[in-house]
């Protein structure tokens, strides 16, 4: 496994992560949980994401009972929380979302006990909350990390000015600002990562944990021919999801691209994540395998990646059309 760190600090996370979006209580059970984060950790992976959306704190939930079984030194991996979204969906109260002081402290708080741990590694604001004056927000984190609650604190799929300006408000105010954002990035996304946030990475060492590196599925090719049973396309609740991932364009490009992985003699998983780390502006890539194989054949992208040659790239953007 190879480690970087994130942004200017001193952490330093597995460039493969796994994360628990959908997955978890919704496509995995306790069992298969605890094999496929066991496969991940064996094999060096050192970080783990959550949040207090993910099936409605239920992920968190399973989560944490897999960590206690497990019995892992808690000094050798890490693990996430987000708060904004809350766990009741649409019947959200007034405070049960947002970016309060309230419900960051109580999301905090609830994270912790869900995942039967003392601290989080990373708490991140998981959309910028316009309702909510950025000065609450940075204090907020910050009362966190100086009770120990939390180590770090980042912002997920903020704009570049959301980010500034949480910097812009931390340094006025002596206070510390975000280290790492959480965007999606792959072969459809790629906007945010490859130029919003260039001044960003720049002016700021702000790391990240790029999330969705296989478009939901969608760049292993296996919705080419239709939409298998059982995959996260297919499940109820997701139809929103499938609605912006199925499209003719996408699912040509994706078998072009097929012909790529084949001339690498490697899988089309396996390149599009290795495409995501060969970004130096890439901390981790956290993969959502549901099955073991997935999870083995994702992690070949470490050894990957490093032939990904400018010709090569070169190649990909053109197949792909997607480089802003």
């Amino acid at each position: 496994m190879e480690y970087r760190k994130m942004g200017k600090t001193g952490l330093k996370l597995s460039v493969l992560s796994y994360g628990s979006w959908v997955t978890f209580s919704k496509q995995v059970d306790d069992s298969a949980s605890d094999r496929l984060m066991g496969l991940a950790y064996d094999n060096g992976v050192n970080f783990f994401d959550n949040a207090e959306a993910y099936e409605g704190g239920r992920s968190e939930e399973m989560m944490g009972r897999v960590l206690k079984l497990k019995n892992w030194d808690r000094t050798s991996y890490i693990i996430s929380s987000k708060v904004f979204f809350g766990l009741y969906g649409k019947d959200n109260k007034p405070n049960q979302h947002g970016l309060s002081r309230k419900h960051i402290t109580e999301a905090c708080h609830a994270a912790l006990r869900r995942m039967q741990t003392d601290y989080l590694d990373l708490f991140y604001c998981h959309r910028p909350d316009p309702e909510t004056p950025m000065e609450e927000i940075v204090w907020s984190m910050n009362i966190l990390l100086q009770q120990g609650k939390i180590l770090y604190w980042g912002t997920s799929e903020w704009s570049a000015a959301e980010i500034i300006e949480a910097h812009t408000v931390a340094k006025d105010l002596g206070l510390i600002g975000p280290v790492v954002e959480q965007p999606q990035y792959n072969l459809f996304e790629r906007g945010k990562m490859e130029r919003d946030y260039l001044p960003v990475f720049r002016n700021y060492g702000m790391g990240t944990t790029i999330w969705s590196p296989l478009a939901s599925g969608l760049l292993t090719g296996k919705y080419n021919n239709g939409i298998p049973e059982g995959s996260r396309l297919a499940l109820e609740n997701y139809s929103w999801l499938k609605d912006r991932m199925i499209q003719d364009d996408k699912l040509a490009s994706v078998k072009k691209l097929a012909t790529i992985a084949d001339d690498l003699n490697t899988t089309l998983a396996t390149l599009s994540v290795a495409w995501c780390i060969a970004n130096h502006n890439v901390t981790t890539a956290i993969l959502g395998a549901t099955k073991e194989q997935q999870l083995t054949e994702n992690l070949k992208a470490l050894d990957l990646y490093p032939k990904l040659t400018a010709e090569v790239l070169a190649t990909i953007d053109g197949v792909m059309g997607t480089k802003p």
